[in-house]
């Protein structure tokens, strides 16, 4: 992929005194940041190794292991998920037709998206079932073990219950930047639009006609208004999290960028999110060119 950077364990930390990442003092709450270039180096703001509840961001550790459970062939992505009658693909990218949180059917399956925290429990609860382990269990030897995330936890929804901290999803996106832990054509299959004609609604940013999504990741493709910059590529790819927490990694710009506060999301969010991506992006530029 584009932003091929290297394994966690060679990232170079450099503490963000001035420059993009400055942006995050004026926000509400205590804050943490990172972003990382595509040649290992990191510039961060804050206490990154401070644990703060992840709440949708979760998904992307979710995800992640649902995608390591399909290579080990404990289930695959495309069978039925039986209570929705959904494909597990079409669950994670929220073409199920289920509720955001009750397990009643809104719409038929692959005919809209919407948006489903509870989409995800099913999905882990069907992974504990085939494991014969608890979902926490497997996620954690699958996938936060061998990243070395050490912060990390889930207590409750495997869509929304997640704790951690920015140097752990430092370590998370090494996975979903390259084939670390699932092979490149699992991985380009999780990062690609799943559906591509699908509407819907991005949680407080509106419709969007269409709407892409990946395999757990959100794509940015060209929605506005957005929670990253307008200067995103559209093959931009992440979360956000109501508890006031971003991830974002955008291939064609070679970066990443991850914010975590203790503010829950609101309109603050939909001004400071996008500013900051539109400052770690012209720093991406300017080293690039500097």
């Amino acid at each position: 992929m584009a932003n091929d950077g290297p394994p966690p364990s060679v990232i170079v930390m450099t503490q963000a005194t001035a420059g993009p990442l400055a942006e995050i003092d004026s926000w509400p709450g205590t804050v943490a940041a990172a972003a990382l270039r595509s040649d290992g180096t990191v510039i961060h703001r804050g206490d990154i190794e401070r644990v703060f509840d992840l709440a949708s961001v979760t998904k992307l550790a979710t995800a992640m292991t649902l995608l390591v459970a399909h290579e080990e062939g404990t289930l695959t992505l495309d069978e039925i998920e039986p209570h929705t009658g959904a494909t597990v693909a079409d669950v994670l990218a929220h073409a199920s037709g289920i509720g955001f949180d009750t397990h009643d059917l809104v719409h038929r399956p692959r005919h809209k998206r919407l948006y489903s925290s509870v989409g995800y429990d099913l999905l882990a609860d069907l992974l504990a079932a085939r494991a014969h382990m608890p979902f926490v269990e497997y996620l954690r030897l699958a996938v936060a073990r061998p990243l070395g995330m050490t912060t990390f936890s889930l207590d409750g929804s495997a869509g929304a219950g997640g704790r951690g901290s920015v140097a752990d999803l430092l370590r998370l996106t090494a996975a979903w930047r390259t084939p670390t832990l699932i092979h490149d054509s699992t991985l380009q299959r999780a990062c690609t639009t799943h559906l591509p004609e699908l509407d819907g609604v991005v949680p407080g940013f509106g419709h969007h006609s269409p709407n892409p999504w990946g395999l757990g990741p959100e794509k940015r493709g060209h929605k506005s208004p957005h929670w990253t910059a307008q200067g995103n590529s559209p093959e931009t790819y992440g979360h956000f999290g109501r508890a006031g927490t971003m991830l974002w990694i955008d291939p064609r710009a070679s970066v990443t960028l991850i914010a975590l506060s203790t503010e829950p999301f609101g309109p603050w969010a939909t001004t400071a999110w996008p500013l900051l991506s539109e400052r770690v992006l012209a720093w991406t530029t300017s080293r690039k060119h500097g």
